[in-house]
């Protein structure tokens, strides 16, 4: 399937269109895997970018092959609407400035295809203390939910934090720097979750009917800034009903 016919892709398509995807067995029937950990197949984005590195999806930048602005790789085969994804992700940063930085786009639309540039709903992760877990909409409203909030965004725009789901501290300590995390993200109508090492890290309900995405598509974030290295393995989702 040519990129350039993602944005042209039916809601019929969903979560099943795909194309030599495996089921995941066991404790998680029902999932689908989005990756056959050898190489791209399914997923496009800027090939100097984006490669397969020790059974994991990796997005790499360097001093000398940097990325012009935040880029992505996005699932080719069909858009996500009500699901549960559930990925591994490791982040480390190419230098002393410890930057990484990098998130999973869902419900997202494709703004510059040249270059692979999504706007979207963003579970957001970093290297730092401060975005792992976030909601945030990239190209859009900006940050939705701080870790650690209950949010919900009224029609008319305006964003009340409603409760906590947990202390944002307890969370960012149970997240491990330049290791292998667990990421779940949940949509269901306009409910969405954000989960990282089976700790919730976000809950929000969008009621802004306008700007909250029903449907869309799948990419991972390669930030744009100081080199860094982003890794996914492990990616499965599951339709909801």
């Amino acid at each position: 399937m040519k990129f350039q016919s993602i944005g042209a892709l039916a809601l019929g398509l969903a979560l099943l269109a795909v194309a030599g995807g495996q089921t995941v067995s066991g404790q998680e029937a029902g999932f689908t895997s989005l990756f056959n950990g050898k190489d791209l197949t399914g997923w496009a984005g800027r090939p100097e970018l984006w490669s397969v590195r020790d059974g994991a999806i990796t997005g790499e930048t360097t001093k000398e092959q940097p990325a012009k602005e935040n880029t992505f790789l996005v699932w080719t085969n069909g858009e996500v609407a009500d699901f549960e994804l559930h990925c591994q992700f490791k982040l480390v940063p190419g230098d002393a400035a410890g930057f990484a930085n990098s998130g999973v786009q869902y419900r997202s639309k494709v703004v510059k295809p040249e270059y692979f540039v999504v706007a979207g709903y963003q579970a957001d992760m970093e290297a730092g203390k401060t975005y792992s877990g976030i909601l945030y909409e990239e190209k859009a409203r900006g940050i939705l939910a701080n870790r650690g909030e209950r949010v919900t965004i009224h029609a008319d725009g305006k964003k009340q934090v409603t409760g906590a789901v947990g202390n944002a501290a307890e969370i960012e300590a149970a997240i491990k720097k330049g290791d292998w995390n667990d990421y779940v993200i949940i949509a269901k109508g306009n409910h969405l979750i954000h989960k990282i090492n089976g700790r919730v890290t976000i809950e929000v309900v969008d009621e802004e009917s306008a700007k909250a995405a029903k449907s869309g598509i799948l990419a991972l974030q390669l930030h744009a800034g100081p080199p860094m290295r982003a890794q996914f393995k492990d990616i499965r989702i599951k339709t909801l009903k």
